[in-house]
């Protein structure tokens, strides 16, 4: 049978008090007694009260929700990051609402549309393809928050790591084992971290004074698949490398996977260098090598932040550094060795 939906007038008779104290509490007021407010809570227990949330919104202008896009939700990286934003909101009266924009500015308008039309309070883009125009046109008319992307004008709503730094850091650490052929597999060309983490590779190259080698650099997607068969053409090429470095732990995969095909060690023939951290990456055989992201913390920052700002309290958009997590997938060169 289906159930009855109990009214508010029948939370305020069983309460003992009136309809618009009711209403206060269910809308989060804090201005009631606290005997009033422990009567209507036991009633809406005893009742089964469900709220109307449309109605709610009408009348509060708040849906309590937090719109989240993601490039991809199933991605490994951003479902840490969004890991770390629900957390942060299970103990607050905001939802998350998610949602993918799977790399392509039309579903991403279409997300974007969808969630301002449902009318959340707030919206966390992790990446975005959109034009910088299009993003503050959208930050007019909802508080807009980006993570990966630095957008002109709206400087203090977005959260940017310095993945020139990780790009250089993790080239670094090669050429100090030795190494000087050194392969790169970039992100898609259209990506500001993926341009970024290129620089930084660059960057270390030219100031250890080696040469640039545009043969040396794989056009990735991001993905391991693209990897792989981008370092299996590579091997097949019989171009020389000692080397890996590959713009995320997902392509890293796909590389190691390519690598094993053709009989190649990893360390020993070939060292393999990440990016992100992902949680299992400390558990591949050999565990990897990896530029840090803390992705759950950059979740958990980014849903206090928003919070904070809804409720009109200062709040400076939170900084995280990048850091090299060495592990056994990287070893120094031997003497005279390469692929």
């Amino acid at each position: 049978m289906k159930k009855r939906n109990v009214t508010i007038n029948e939370v305020a008779r069983a309460a003992g008090v009136s309809i618009s104290t009711v209403s206060r509490i269910i809308n989060g007021s804090a201005f009631v007694a606290e005997d009033k407010r422990e009567a209507v809570e036991t009633a809406l227990k005893d009742l089964g009260f469900q709220p109307n949330y449309l109605a709610r919104t009408l009348i509060s202008g708040k849906s309590m929700s937090i719109g989240v896009i993601a490039e991809d939700i199933v991605s490994p990286y951003f479902a840490d990051v969004i890991r770390g934003i629900e957390h942060h909101l299970l103990d607050t009266d905001y939802q998350p609402i998610l949602n993918s924009g799977h790399w392509s500015s039309p579903y991403e308008q279409r997300a974007i549309e969808t969630l301002i039309y449902r009318k959340v309070d707030a919206m966390i883009l992790l990446g975005s393809t959109l034009p910088d125009e299009k993003l503050r046109e959208i930050g007019e008319r909802i508080p807009l928050f980006v993570f990966g992307r630095s957008v002109p004008g709206m400087e203090e709503r977005c959260l940017v790591l310095d993945q020139f730094k990780g790009g250089y850091i993790a080239t670094r650490h090669l050429i100090e084992l030795g190494h000087r052929d050194i392969v790169h597999v970039t992100g898609p060309e259209n990506h500001q971290d993926a341009q970024e983490r290129l620089r930084g590779y660059q960057t270390a190259l030219e100031e250890s004074g080696l040469t640039f080698n545009p043969q040396l650099v794989l056009h990735g997607d991001f993905l391991e698949r693209t990897a792989y068969m981008a370092t299996l053409k590579l091997i097949e090429s019989l171009s020389s490398f000692t080397a890996i470095f590959a713009a995320n732990d997902q392509m890293a995969a796909g590389a190691r996977l390519a690598l094993y095909r053709k009989g190649l060690r990893i360390p020993e023939d070939v060292s393999l260098v990440g990016y992100d951290d992902l949680p299992g990456t400390a558990f591949m055989s050999p565990p990897l090598t990896t530029v840090h992201q803390p992705t759950y913390d950059i979740g958990q920052a980014l849903g206090r932040h928003v919070l904070r700002v809804l409720r009109d309290e200062e709040s400076p958009m939170p900084d995280f550094d990048l850091t090299l997590v060495v592990r056994e997938s990287t070893s120094r060169l031997h003497r005279g060795y390469r692929v």
